[in-house]
C-alpha cells in the first residue's frame, strides 16, 4: 500500500509522534493505521510524544572541555522530577549528549538536534528512548559552545543544577575558574556597565526618580540620590562591579585588573530557569509516576 502524506498526517495527529517515526511505522505495517499505532506504542514513540506536553523543569547541566582547553560546551537536559535525574539511565543519557556536543561543537540547540549518535540514532530518537525508560518527558533544552585561540576558559559546577563557563583574556585557569564560581553564586547580568541594556537602566532610573520625589527633598538632593542609587544598582548587576565572593574587600573588576586579565564573556546555566513549573506535592508526583 502506498504511504501517502495524508496517511502520515493522520497518524501524527493520533499519536503526536514525529513525521519520520510515523512514516516508518506505516511502512513497516504496510499502511495499516491501527497496526502502526500499536507498533509505535510498543517502541515507545507514541508514549514519548504523549508525554512531550508535560512540563520538564528539573534536570542536569553538563560541561565538557577539550584536552587542549580551547573548546568547551555547556548543556542542559530536563526531566519532570528530580528523582529521575539521579538514575543511571538519565545520567548516562546526559553524559552521552555532553560528549557529542564537544565533538560536534554546535552553535545552538537547533544545530545540535541535527546530529546523530555513534549508533546512528537521531537525537530525537534517543530522547524518545530515554522517555520510554524513565517514564517522564525529557527535553534537550539548550547547548552552547565556546572556543578560544589565546584566551583562557574557566569552568565551574555547583552541584548538578548550575554550571558556568567563563572566558578570560590574560590571567590563568585558576582565575578563570574563580570567576566562573563567582558568576554561579551571584548571577550577574553582564560583565560591565557598557553591556547593560539601556532599557533596563532607564526602567530602574524611573523607579528611583519616583521614589526620590516621594521623599519631598529638593531637586539638587534628588539628583545626587538618583546618581548614587544608579551606581549601586550597576555594581550589583555587573560582574566587574560586584564584590568578589572569595574576598568581599575587592571587586571582580579589580581582581581581573590586578592579574592583568580581562573577562571577555561568561555563560551561566541553571536547571529550569525561565520554565514555569507546576507545583505538585510528593504524593501527587508518585501518583503521576504510577499512572505512567
Amino acid at each position: 500500500m502506498a504511504i501517502t502524506a495524508a496517511l502520515v498526517k493522520d497518524l501524527r495527529e493520533r499519536t503526536g509522534a514525529g513525521m519520520m517515526d510515523c512514516k516508518k511505522a506505516l511502512n513497516e505495517t504496510n499502511g495499516d493505521m491501527e497496526a502502526a499505532i500499536d507498533l509505535m506504542r510498543t517502541s515507545g514513540a507514541a508514549k514519548a510524544a504523549k508525554k512531550s506536553g508535560r512540563v520538564a523543569a528539573e534536570g542536569l547541566v553538563k560541561v565538557n572541555i577539550s584536552d587542549d582547553k580551547k573548546t568547551a560546551t555547556i548543556l542542559e537536559v530536563n526531566s519532570e522530577t528530580d528523582f529521575v535525574t539521579k538514575g543511571d539511565d538519565f545520567i548516562g543519557f546526559v553524559d552521552t549528549l555532553g560528549a557529542l556536543a564537544l565533538k560536534t561543537t554546535p552553535a545552538n540547540i537547533e544545530e545540535f538536534m541535527t546530529q546523530t549518535l555513534e549508533n546512528g540514532d537521531s537525537l530525537e530518537k534517543s530522547r524518545e528512548d530515554i522517555v520510554a525508560k524513565v517514564g517522564e518527558n525529557v527535553s534537550i533544552r539548550r547547548v552552547e559552545t565556546i572556543t578560544v585561540d589565546s584566551g583562557v576558559i574557566g569552568a565551574y559546577k555547583h552541584g548538578e543544577r548550575i554550571a558556568v563557563l567563563s572566558v578570560l583574556e590574560g590571567g590563568d585557569e585558576a582565575l578563570a575558574k574563580d570567576v566562573a564560581m563567582h558568576v554561579a553564586a551571584t548571577r550577574p547580568e553582564c560583565v560591565s556597565e557598557d553591556q547593560l541594556d539601556p532599557e533596563l537602566l532607564e526602567r530602574e532610573k524611573a523607579i528611583f526618580v519616583e521614589q526620590a520625589r516621594e521623599s519631598g527633598k529638593p531637586d539638587n538632593i534628588i539628583e545626587k540620590m538618583i546618581g548614587g542609587r544608579m551606581k549601586k544598582f550597576v555594581n550589583e548587576v555587573t560582574l566587574y562591579g560586584q564584590a568578589f565572593v572569595k574576598d568581599p574587600d575587592t571587586t571582580v573588576g579589580a581582581l581581573a585588573k590586578a592579574n592583568n586579565a580581562k573577562v571577555i564573556s561568561f555563560v551561566r546555566y541553571e536547571v529550569g530557569e525561565g520554565i514555569e513549573k507546576k507545583e505538585e506535592n510528593f504524593a501527587d508526583e508518585v501518583a503521576a509516576q504510577m499512572k505512567g
